[in-house]
């Protein structure tokens, strides 16, 4: 017998300055049985970052061809493509085809190496940007993960903030590639 999803509720109060971004958001997560709290977490923190109209999870580790967050506009077509960890060179190019905006969004210890190998092969793509979250900070969102969370994240002067009411985080984003 297959294993199910664990549900968590998340609601995300977000105020983020530099793209004058204010909204509440009330988040239904279903983490997959291989999923750890950081890989959650790292989900949350990609779409609190990214938080606009048309932003939703996608089916992720269920479905290949889907990312993690995406932005739909009205019509269907895909504004932003967000996939996290360490995608091969294909699936980036593919979504890069696919999407106004790519972002990837790395997590573990070996994102380095990950990005030296395939680096060279995707500084043509301009509309991709490459984020490596340190390990130290993915630890320390692991340990907000609840099955009933509010967080609040801050943005200001590219700086991140997330706060809940027993622990504060801050978010030192490393760019690998910045888009054009």
């Amino acid at each position: 017998m297959a294993l199910k999803a664990t549900i968590y509720k998340a609601d995300l109060q977000i105020a983020d300055m530099d793209r004058h971004y204010y909204a509440d958001h009330a988040l239904t997560i279903a983490r997959h049985p291989s999923e750890t709290d950081e890989r959650m977490m790292a989900r949350v923190l990609a779409y609190a970052m990214n938080a606009q109209d048309g932003i939703a999870f996608t089916k992720g580790l269920f479905d290949v061809d889907e990312p993690e967050v995406w932005v739909k506009s009205l019509t269907d077509e895909i504004k932003l493509w967000i996939d996290l960890g360490q995608p091969d060179e294909a699936r980036i190019r593919r979504a890069c085809s696919r999407a106004d905006q790519v972002v990837v969004l790395c997590y573990s210890s070996s994102c380095d190496l990950w990005w030296k190998s395939i680096a060279n092969k995707l500084t043509r793509l301009t509309n991709l940007t490459v984020l490596q979250l340190p390990v130290e900070t993915t630890q320390a969102l692991a340990a907000l993960a609840e099955r009933s969370m509010r967080l609040q994240f801050m943005v200001q002067d590219g700086e991140i903030w997330i706060n809940t009411d027993n622990a504060n985080v801050p978010v030192k984003l490393i760019s690998l590639q910045p888009s054009a």
